[in-house]
This record gives structure tokens, sequence and C-alpha cells, in this order.
């Protein structure tokens, strides 16, 4: 008898490993935070992993802590949120249906202007709440007093990569920009040994940051080994500053300060030339597409579809929610899918199956953390989510791709596991009290309604 402290049966199971590998009554056996066994029940199945032995109901061969039956559902890798800003879930809602500079200049700034660490700390809270539910296990966020997120991120049981962004005017956090890079040196050294935690160093963009402010966030991050982390090319409106500031484009800006690199991960990509996509290719960068808040505040349209046929890995993310405005991946994957299609007049471009590998081991791969997550493969870490498919919108099912991307959403996920921990069982979190976090958050949002009468002068 073998044992371990997970086992997830009786359901389908997307691997999203190198040969996207489909187990029909498969199970997955978890020990400590690692995936031990992964394949179909057999009474040898654990002596071998690798070559798995098809047969009955064996479940038996393992003998579990805890059991999940699946009842038939589909067990897949924990979906990879690869660019949000997690605290501007308080922000849901405000200002929308605004032009990207004047939605930032004019509202959000002045707002974020008068935060503090706690408002942080519960609209993270509120974020991981939200994205736990709807599938997601890893985010990357880019924010202001960037320590509560990651301590909210760790309470949540989340995996993440958070990093304090940094620009040329002063913060609300840490003041002035000398201050910012102390701040991000001592979050990378804090966190350093974290299993869920990961750091990264995030200049805020080309437009806000100056070149002495690039080069030195590009120094530090390689020094540190950790990932460079900058919005780029999200507007035509910055595209154009840049060409007037610097007479070069935003990507030829980036190479000429020595930034490209496999460390560099570039958010959103929007008015990139073919020109810069080679270049990008060629240096290995890899990108962040936000399809839903580019098309809400009308910045565009990605070339994802020319950037994946260069190479390039490409990773899926909902930005903030003041710019979308829910965390939802299956509705970002439903979104980019159908964007690219009707923009190329091709329905054959970005398969379901590309769709949910952006979301999942492609995002792995964006934040460089493939060799821990994104797959479900033995001696990986336990991230994964069961999708309870006994519903009637997800009667018949005959490709699990295109149900995932066309059909499922957040409120499809029955359990959730991170690292080898249940944090939502049967639709219930187990890591976060939800209804204080809710309570929390309308407090905070009175205090966002009392920073906009002021603003208005009411």
């Amino acid at each position: 008898m073998n044992k371990a402290d997970i086992l997830v049966h009786n359901g389908t199971i997307l691997t999203m490993d190198s040969q996207n590998k489909i187990i029909h009554n498969g199970m997955v056996a978890i020990s400590g935070n690692t995936i031990s066994y992964i394949g179909k029940p057999a009474p040898n199945a654990w002596q071998s992993p690798a070559r798995p032995t098809a047969g009955g109901d064996n479940k038996d061969s393992i003998k579990a802590k805890k059991e999940l039956d699946i009842q038939g559902g589909l067990i897949i890798p924990g979906l990879i949120n690869s660019h949000t800003h997690a605290a501007m879930t308080l922000f849901r809602g405000l200002a929308d249906d605004l032009p990207l500079m004047e939605w930032l200049h004019n509202y959000i700034f002045p707002a974020e202007g008068k935060m503090d660490a706690d408002f942080v700390r519960v609209g993270t809270l509120l974020a991981c709440a939200e994205m736990i539910m709807a599938g997601t296990t890893t985010f990357c966020d880019m924010y202001l007093f960037e320590e509560e997120v990651a301590r909210a991120a760790k309470e949540a049981g989340m995996r993440s990569v958070v990093g304090e962004v940094i620009y040329d005017f002063p913060s609300p956090n840490y003041g002035a920009l000398e201050k910012g890079f102390i701040y991000t040196e001592e979050l990378i050294e804090r966190w350093k040994q974290d299993p869920l935690i990961n750091i990264a160093v995030e200049p805020h963009s080309l437009f806000t940051c100056g070149e002495e402010l690039l080069v030195k966030a590009n120094d530090l991050a390689l020094r540190s080994g950790v990932p460079l982390i900058i919005h780029l090319s999200e507007t035509e409106e910055e595209v154009n500053e840049i060409k007037k500031r610097f007479g070069k484009r935003p990507v030829e800006h980036l190479k000429d300060l020595g930034l490209l690199g496999s460390h560099l991960i570039v958010d959103h990509c929007v008015h990139v030339n073919e020109s810069e996509i080679e270049l990008l290719a060629e240096n290995d960068v890899r990108v962040v597409h936000n399809p839903e808040s580019n098309m809400k505040l009308a910045s565009g349209i990605a070339p994802v579809p020319e950037m994946i046929a260069k190479g390039i890995t490409v990773g899926l993310g909902t930005d903030g929610c003041a710019s979308n405005n829910n965390l939802d991946l299956f509705g970002e994957m439903d979104m980019a899918a159908k964007l690219h299609k009707v923009n190329n007049l091709d329905p054959t471009v970005m398969s379901a199956q590309t769709l949910v590998e952006m979301a999942t081991i492609e995002g792995a791969k964006a934040l460089g953390l493939e060799k821990i997550t994104g797959s479900l493969e033995v001696g990986k870490r336990a991230d994964l989510i069961v999708i309870d498919t006994n519903k009637p919108h997800l009667v018949p099912m005959y490709n699990p791709y295109s149900h995932l991307v066309y059909v499922a959403g957040g409120h499809d996920v029955r359990h959730s596991i991170i690292d080898g921990q249940i944090v939502m069982e049967d639709r219930r979190l187990l890591t976060l009290d939800v209804e204080d976090i809710i309570e929390r958050s309308k407090e905070k949002a009175n205090m966002v309604r009392e920073w906009v009468k002021m603003k208005a002068g009411r």
C-alpha cells in the first residue's frame, strides 16, 4: 500500500505537459506539496509513475489522508494570471469608459496617492478570494505596498510573483525613487526562500521611467536573479511619446538601454511592429497578453498570433479590476480566442488549446516558473483545479479544451489545490474568511467614494 496526503481521482486529466497528454479515468496523488503520481489507477501505480498501467478502479493501491472523488470532472493545472494589479479590486467600476491616460492621471493616480498599506492588503485579499474561486492559483502583481500583497498572497495560500512599482515621481509608499530601490531589495531578501512568493523588479513603463531608472532596475534584476517586468507599448499615444522623446520605438529604446533578455517580461505589447516582434523573439523576451483590458480601454489588439508564430512565449493576464473589471481567466481565454479570430477573419487562429496553454504552462514559462508549475507532472508542485462538468451548460463534452475556453467559467471550479494545500473545497474557501473580507472591502469603498467627492469639489 502506497501513501499520499491527497488523492484526486475519477476524472479526466489535462496534463498540459510537453505531449499534452489527456488521461481519462485518471488520478493525481499529492505528497506534501508535490505531485507524486499521475495516471490511471493500477495496483503498482506508484512504482512506475512514468509507465502507469491501465486498469479498473484500483485507487486503493494508494492510501491517502484525503480523497476527492470528482465524479467525472476535469483535473487541470491551476490557471496563471500573468499580469494584474490585485488591490485594484477596490477600484472596480471606478471611472469606467475613459481613455487610458485620462483614467490614469485624473482618477487612478490621485486615488492611489491616498492609499495606505491596509487599503492594499484588503484589496489584495479580495482579489485572492476572487482568483481562487475562479481557478487561478498563481498571479503576477505590479502595484504599491507590495509587502502587503506578498503577505496577503501568503495568507491565501496563492503562488505569486510580486514587485513594487517604481517610477520617476514620488510613491505613496516609499516616497523618493531611491527608497523604491531599497524597498525592492528588501523584498527580494525577505522572500527569497519562500515556497510561494517570488519577487520581481517592476518599473512602471517607458513613459513614467527615465533611462537612468530603467538601467538601474535592470541591473538590480540581473544581479538578484529575478525578473524585470514593465508595461510596454500599451497605447499608440505611448509609442508616439517615446518616439518624440528618444527618436525610436519602445522596443528599440529597450534594446539600446540593454534591457532586452530572457529575464524581461513585457505586459500588453499592443502596438509593436514586425521589426519589434523580431527583436523580442531574438532576445527571448516574454510577453503577457491582456485582451479584455486592452479592449475596454480601446488600446488596440496586440499581434499575439504573430508573436506566437515567431516563437515568443505569451502568457495571459487580466490586468487590474479597474480596467477589466474581473479576474476570471476563463473569460479572458474566451475573449482572446474570439478577438483574434474576428481581427484576422480566420476561425482557425488562436485555437482553444493554444489559449489553455497560455493560461497554464505558457503562463508559467512567461513568469519563469515552468519547472515547478503550469503542468501536471510527477515532481512538480501540486497546483491544480477541478472543474465540475456535471452541469447542463457543460454537457455533452467532446473536446475539453473547447469547453474550457468557450463554455466554462470561474464559477465551474469546484476544488483548488495550491502547493499541495486544498485552498477551496466544494466552492468553500478554506484559507480566507470571505465574509470578513467583503465587509472590509465595503468600508474601503466608502473611503474611495469620499476621495472622489473631494476631487470633484463636492
